[in-house]
This record gives C-alpha cells, structure tokens and sequence, in this order.
C-alpha cells in the first residue's frame, strides 16, 4: 500500500491486503500500490500482498527530462518525484459513491517513447473522466529505457517493460473486483508509445483473457519495423553500464550513443522499443499475420492526431524553420504525420479487420480557423485527461481556449467510455466535431 499522501482517509480492505486511499473531487484514489518487484534486468515478481512505498514522492523510473517535451506539457515538478529501478507500480481511480459495481475498467499505459514519463502524472491525471462516465481508470507505470526497453541476451533481456505491464494485468484481473471493477470487462488505453506497447500485447504470448478491448492513441506504428541494426548498436554500446549502481548517471551516459537521425532516418527518434523475435513477441515477419489471427478476440479502437508531428516541426527547430513558409511546414507535417501514424494506422486496421476483427479507426482534427500547431502529437491527452491546471502552461493548447477543450473533450470521453462499456461507438449526433471515425 501506499503512504504517498498526507490525507489518507479512505482504507480499502481487499484480499492483496489494506490499500489505503484518499477521497478528492468526487473520487477516491489508491496511488503507488507496488503489483511486483524486480531486480536489474530480471522479469518482474508478482508480489503476494500490499506492501508500503514509503514515500511522499511518486516513484518514476530513472529518466532524463525531455526539454521538448516540457515545452510541449508543461514543466516537471522534479520535487514531486522519486527515481526507483523497479517502477512496478499502479494507481487506481474510482468514483467516490459507487452507484453500482463490477463498473468498466480501463488501464492507462503511458507514453513517452519508451523512455520517459510515469503512470501517475498531473497531465494524465482521470479523475473527470471517472466521475463523469462512472468508471475505474487504473494508471499503470513500469520500467522504461536503459532498464525496460533495450535487451537482447540471457543477461539483459528485451521487453522487460512489456512484461511489467503483463504483470500489472494479471494484477488487475485479480483483485479489481475489491475495487468495485468488473475483471471481465477491462480495456486498454495508451498513448504513443504506450499505444504501441498495447498493440503488441495483442500479439503478446501470456496475456489471454486480461483483456476485452484496446484504445490505440497515436501509436508509432511507422517506426515498428527494420529496427534490428540501430537497436543492436544501442545495446552493444551500452553494455558498459549494465552493473552501474548511479542509476542517474547510467540515464545521463547512454545519451552520448543515442543513434543518428542522419543515419537511421526518423525512427531514430524513438530509440528505445520492442524487439521482436524475443519474448513474449513473435518474429517481426509474423505480425500481421498474428494480429489478424487474434482479431476475432478483442475489439480495437485505433487512430491519431491530424497534425501528429506539427509541434517537431513547427517548434523544435524554431531557428531552421522561420525561414520555411507555412505552406511548407504543413506539407512537411502532413507526410511526416502519414508516414509515422496514419498510414501504419490504415494497415493495421484493415489487416485486422480481414481476420473478423471490430474494429474502428479516427482521426482527431483542430476545428478552430488558422491555428498555426494544429491538433498535434499529444492534443488528444487534455481532452481525455481534463486537468485544467495541468495543461495551463502547455504550448501544444497556445491559443486554444480551454472551454473548447473540454466540451469537445466531454464527448470524446463519453465515446471512449462508450467503447469501454460494450465496443460501440456512440451515434454521430453524441460525437465530438473533432473527431471522424468509422468501422473497418
């Protein structure tokens, strides 16, 4: 269990033992509960029952902080967190006045390229959601780059990430019913790279009957395959830090190998992934014909931004850029956007729905007049995740009045939710303007 808060006042008497929880703004909250160990570069192990993190900090595994990405958000309140190896840690969120039980469940794999960011963060903070739409959001966190994301023998196996968010599955199926949750009735939601690691969890072995239904948000299908070389030489150059104690200083050396975007293209820019051929995964050549074999077993909502890659490229390189007219930055995002996400998107979709699959795949669109970001990588989190003081200082929402957010994002979540309940899509009439969706 947890002792993170200061104002615990809500205990959850449950066969993995006490959790103690907090009441807030019509929810309660059970943060930081640990659902395994782990040792350096080991699989992760089940714990048996509740154990305290003794701290008021949320535990994040090791990571450097993504200036972009703190320019994209919103800065990080460093303060409020604590570095620790094995992340294997959930937080759940309900609402406050059960009006029934064994409600929707949805779990909450974060992005962050494999390589930064936590479960239990202010920017994916679903406290509105859940109150709103009577469900149970779980938030999930697990090991992340150096320690999750980059393998590739006996003694630093891939995947070691995928297998922490399996475990935190089986978690889940097990006791979310002494939460209120309905283990039958679980979806899966992640962002990014956290809807990249979902859409393998499809193709997962050991994950049988842990879920009914996926979210697939911006995941970076474009880059998932032809990595074998750049992953390889990654690893290979970082072998030397393998038995570092300094976990700080291990994240702060292996960012002098980090692979050229000159030499590996734009895939360069998530180094960190999934590596087929090693468990739990097939062989890469395998994929697609695995994921329409399992078609016919979970239901699948996939799509993206319509402007995925428009902060990178309007942003990032301000100084390159000034001297480029809009007209060429927008061409630029568009085949950027289609190459990483909406192509990649587009196969996977009709491939999965050749197998039987139901399946559905939007778009997210900006619908304001002349807005020079658009809706890009990112702008679909404040719409799900609606936490006003969170998102107040994000550059992605620059000029984008928040009201709009969050009306059009009440019925994005009342469709999410939706989905979640049963696997359908809400009339045309509930949906938001933003949002085109439709069945493969």
């Amino acid at each position: 269990m947890s002792t993170n808060h200061p104002l615990h006042n809500h205990t959850f008497e449950t066969s993995f033992g006490k959790i103690l929880a907090f009441k807030e703004n019509g929810v309660i909250k059970a943060k930081s509960i640990r659902y395994a160990q782990s040792e350096r570069f080991k699989k992760p192990i089940p714990l048996e029952s509740a154990e305290n993190f003794i701290s008021d900090k949320t535990p994040v595994c090791p990571q450097k902080i993504s200036p972009l990405l703190e320019r994209l958000i919103g800065k990080t309140d460093i303060e409020k967190f604590q570095p620790e190896e094995s992340t294997q840690f959930l937080t759940i969120t309900r609402p406050e006045n059960l009006v029934e039980e064994n409600l929707p469940v949805i779990v909450w794999i974060h992005g962050g390229s494999y390589e930064i960011g936590c479960g239990d963060l202010p920017t994916s903070d679903p406290s509105v959601w859940v109150k709103e739409q009577n469900i149970i959001v779980v938030s999930v966190s697990y090991r992340l780059g150096l320690f999750g994301f980059l393998g590739g023998n006996d003694e630093r196996p891939a995947n070691l990430g995928l297998f922490d968010i399996i475990e935190a599955l089986k978690w889940i199926k097990k006791y979310i019913n002494d939460f209120g949750g309905n283990p039958e009735n679980i979806t899966l939601f992640g962002q990014s790279s956290g809807g990249d690691a979902i859409a393998h969890l499809l193709i997962s072995e050991g994950v049988d009957n842990l879920f009914k239904r996926v979210i697939i948000q911006s995941a970076p299908l474009g880059f998932r395959l032809k990595r074998e070389k750049m992953y390889t030489e990654l690893f290979s150059q970082t072998d030397f830090l393998k038995d570092d104690t300094d976990v700080l200083k291990m994240v702060d050396s292996y960012q002098n190998f980090l692979p050229s975007s000159f030499k590996y293209g734009l895939k360069a820019a998530m180094p960190f992934c999934l590596k087929y051929g090693h468990e739990p995964l097939p062989q890469e050549n395998e994929t697609l014909k695995k994921w329409k074999d399992n078609a016919s077993k979970i239901d699948v909502l996939i799509g993206f931004n319509e402007d995925e890659t428009s902060f990178y490229v309007k942003t990032a390189q301000e100084g390159l850029y000034t001297y480029l007219h809009n007209s060429v930055l927008n061409r630029i995002v568009k085949i950027t956007t289609k190459s990483i996400y909406g192509k990649p998107a587009e196969i996977f979709a009709e491939n999965y729905a050749s197998g039987g699959g139901n399946i559905h795949l939007y778009k997210i669109k900006l619908t304001l007049k002349k807005h020079f970001i658009g809706a890009s990588h990112c702008f679909d989190l404040p719409l799900i995740f609606a936490n006003k003081d969170a998102w107040k200082d994000a550059k992605l929402l620059k000029d984008v009045p928040w009201e709009y957010i969050f009306e059009n994002g009440k019925k994005l979540r009342a469709v999410w939710a939706e989905f979640a309940r049963n696997g359908k899509i809400l009339q045309a009439d509930e949906r938001p303007d933003i949002l085109e969706i439709r069945k493969i």
